[in-house]
């Protein structure tokens, strides 16, 4: 008998910008009774701040400096997630092109890891939560009992995330997300990798219904 419950579980959703990790993650929560994080937004968070400040985004040692100085809270409501940073919302300005191209090499430093690992680790706590990011179940949760990998075609990513963008241009986000997926793979620090033992899923031919579907039959059989 698993000592698993719904209470405790820990879902490690990971993959690249455009799979689908945040749609998913957060309709499994919602349809599961579980709290949600989006670990991405954290960094963007970082990097938001690091903007602010007016640091040298080319210097790994100015951004390590300020790493520990801005107090990131990350709400976990599946259906309004919220992230502040010192008090101030920043859920819209952290999904602007200026964070959006800087997010990869604050990311890469391995103090802002370090801080945010932290961070996370604290909110999973005793579990019942959904976790999405790149290195959820290599680094931040690694007993996690349910991983996933998802990944899709990267002409449907490049689409998916066009049209969340408000209809940017197809060829040039989907040329944007290969160049953030070589910098995240290929980082010292926590690489975007496929953790041990995560189940894998393609989404490129499937419905955000029919992945949800799949991600909570992982989760209940996990918890029987």
């Amino acid at each position: 008998m698993s000592s698993t419950t719904l209470a405790t579980i820990v879902v490690a959703m990971d993959g690249p910008s455009g799979s689908g990790k945040s749609s998913t993650s957060r309709g499994v929560a919602d349809r599961l009774g579980l709290r949600y994080l989006d670990t991405g937004a954290m960094f963007r968070a970082m990097t938001w701040f690091m903007l602010e400040q007016g640091v040298d985004l080319t210097d790994p040692a100015a951004i390590a400096e300020q790493a520990g100085k801005p107090d990131i809270v990350s709400g976990t409501d599946p259906l309004a997630p919220t992230i502040t940073v010192d008090g101030t919302d920043v859920a819209e300005a952290i999904r602007g092109e200026a964070v959006t191209g800087a997010v990869s090499p604050v990311s890469a430093v391995p103090e802002v890891r370090a801080r945010l690992l932290q961070l996370q680790r604290d909110i999973i706590g005793a579990g019942g939560i959904v976790v999405e990011g790149r290195d959820i179940g290599s680094v931040v949760a690694p007993d996690a009992p349910v991983k996933v990998y998802m990944t899709a075609d990267p002409a449907a990513r490049a689409a998916r995330r066009a049209l969340e963008e408000g209809g940017s241009d197809a060829a040039a986000v989907e040329a944007s997300l290969l160049a953030r997926d070589k910098i995240d793979s290929s980082r010292a620090t926590a690489p975007l990798t496929m953790p041990d033992g995560a189940h894998h899923i393609d989404t490129t031919p499937y419905s955000l219904d029919e992945v949800i579907g799949q991600v909570v039959a992982l989760v209940e059989a996990a918890v029987r």
